[in-house]
């Protein structure tokens, strides 16, 4: 068994997305999804949200413990660093904790 990083979308309504990251131990990636997904779905009608159809996983190289990489995923654009922050991560719209 191997442990996995599931990372999937819900549509939360009035232009509003949560991205989250879940963790899974299978046997195979597929397997892992398929687990990702039916809590995704639970978890959205919980909350009144939609889960979207996108579902992109990680390998573990080490079971999950503190600092261990839980995700990864790579992306080739031609922005410099700082508007590839804005466009992708920090677009000003997203709801996170600020230090204040």
């Amino acid at each position: 068994m191997e442990w996995f990083g599931v990372r999937h979308v819900i549509d939360l309504g009035a232009g509003r997305f949560e991205e989250r990251v879940t963790l899974w131990q299978d046997a195979s990636e597929d397997a892992a999804i398929t687990q990702a997904e039916v809590e995704a779905s639970s978890y959205a009608a919980s909350i009144g949200g939609t889960r979207l159809d996108l579902f992109q996983t990680y390998r573990l190289a080490d079971p999950p413990a503190s600092g261990r990489e839980v995700f990864s995923l790579i992306r080739s654009t031609s922005l410099p660093s700082e508007q590839y922050l804005d466009a992708f991560f920090d677009t000003g719209a997203e709801r996170q904790r600020t230090d204040s």
